[in-house]
């Protein structure tokens, strides 16, 4: 089960409607093995597509490398699916390679419904998962959002 602060279904939704038509993607990071989403990183769509969405390469490094300077780890990796139902694609299976993340995507067409949906990918099988929305976590710790995706990539 996935549970998530509503700050940061917001803070989601509200990019995959700004970068709509094309998909919209990025990462939320926790301190590793915690399975909490705490810091949200909004990335930039390389690849500029209303069916397809890559992490700008030196964008991506550069997170990676400051979850890894504070421990961090991707605990959700999201998307936006602009004209399908909000479920794996074959290249979202094919792509997934962090066997403990949440897979979320965020449907943008109003036909697929409004509701983001999360998975489990591992090696290739994919399991649909509950999410629960809170409004506070029972920790300490808060979500930090971190305004938009060329900010994102300027502070990393």
């Amino acid at each position: 089960m996935l549970t998530i602060h509503f700050k940061l279904v917001e803070a989601m939704i509200a990019q995959a409607k700004q970068d709509h038509p094309i998909e919209t993607c990025g990462v939320i990071a926790g301190v590793e093995g915690s399975n909490l989403p705490l810091r949200f990183i909004p990335m930039i769509n390389a690849a500029a597509s209303e069916t397809f969405f890559e992490f700008a390469p030196k964008q991506h490094l550069q997170v990676w490398r400051k979850m890894d300077e504070n421990d961090e780890e991707p605990v959700v990796l999201y998307h936006s699916h602009t004209d399908s139902q909000a479920y794996p694609s074959r290249s979202d299976i094919e792509l997934a390679t962090e066997p403990q993340a949440h897979y979320v995507i965020i449907p943008t067409n109003p036909k697929y419904g409004d509701e983001i949906r999360s998975f489990r990918i591992v090696n290739g099988t994919v399991t649909e998962e509950r999410v629960q929305v809170v409004n506070e976590y029972k920790s300490l710790e808060q979500p930090i959002i971190e305004n938009g995706a060329l900010a994102a990539a300027e502070a990393v």
